[in-house]
Formats: C-alpha cells, sequence, structure tokens
C-alpha cells in the first residue's frame, strides 16, 4: 500500500479567532516538512492551553516563525496536485484557509477528511491503534510533522489488520 501524504496543523487554540502556528506533513515516501508560521499582524487569539498542548510560544512564533507566503509557497511546491489527508478536517480546513488567504495564494493540493479512507470496522480501532503508535514513538508533545508520522503509522498499521 502507497501511503497518503498526512498532514497536521498546530493551532493558537480552538474556534473564532485561531490561527495556524505549525504546519507539518509526512509524504508517501516519509519525507516530513514542518515549519512554525508567524502571526499576522491581526491574528491576536491565544489560548494558554493550547500552548501548553504544543509547547510553542507566541514569541518563539514572533522569533523563528515563516511568514505566511514563505509558507504557503513551500506547502504549495511540496504537494501540488496531491490529495493530502487530514485527521481534523473541520479544523484543519479553517486553518489552513486562513494561511492561504493571509498569503494571497490558492493551495496546490486537495485537503481531505482522513476517515474517508477507513472501513467502519477499521475507523472503530482508529484510536487505539494512534494511541499504541504515540506511545511507541515517544511522543508526549503534540508537535505538526510528529504527529502527521502518528497518523500515517497507524493509517499503516490498521490497513495491514493491527487491532492496538
Amino acid at each position: 500500500m502507497q501511503l497518503p501524504t498526512i498532514l497536521d496543523i498546530e493551532a493558537s487554540g480552538f474556534g473564532r479567532g485561531s490561527y495556524p502556528i505549525e504546519v507539518g506533513f509526512v509524504a508517501g515516501d516519509g519525507t516530513l516538512f514542518c515549519g512554525l508560521v508567524r502571526p499576522e499582524p491581526d491574528w491576536l487569539h491565544w489560548d494558554e492551553a493550547a500552548e501548553a498542548l504544543h509547547g510553542i510560544s507566541r514569541e518563539l512564533l514572533l522569533k523563528n516563525g515563516r511568514p505566511v507566503r514563505w509558507m504557503a509557497e513551500q506547502i504549495n511546491r511540496r504537494l501540488q496536485g496531491q490529495t493530502v489527508y487530514c485527521d481534523g478536517w473541520g479544523l484543519d480546513y479553517p486553518w489552513m484557509a486562513r494561511l492561504y488567504d493571509a498569503a494571497g495564494l490558492q493551495p496546490s493540493f486537495r485537503l481531505d477528511d482522513l476517515r474517508r479512507l477507513l472501513s467502519e470496522t477499521e475507523a472503530l480501532r482508529w484510536r487505539g491503534v494512534t494511541e499504541a503508535v504515540r506511545r511507541r514513538q515517544q511522543l508526549t508533545r503534540h508537535r505538526a510533522s510528529s504527529d502527521a508520522r502518528v497518523l500515517q503509522l497507524a493509517l499503516e498499521e490498521i490497513k495491514n489488520g493491527v487491532t492496538a
């Protein structure tokens, strides 16, 4: 099975006003990409609980984040023409749209829900297998590219019949 590209986004929080702060993905061949996003001047929403989860401070973003246009161009160049999957489409899609709107660009790829790749039976095993992969990878913080890799490995295990 050729593994699909999986994308994950860390954000400033959830809901209205939140925005992407880190975008990461893992391609089918295992190649990783990850980058911090420098907030736009009008991107002010910040949730301390979200920061505790991903461990990325606003100060770090302002210091080391890449401009939204640079990020959008890099993502477009690397994902052009692909269907890319995420596990939180209802959140990830608006965050990706916010990034591209701010950059004045359109995505060169299609973002879709990873759940479309799972049968009903596989979807029932998803959470347990994903948690088992996360434990084996010894990941304690949520970061975009490592989360994308966990999702890709979990998908591979589920497709290979692993139960948890």
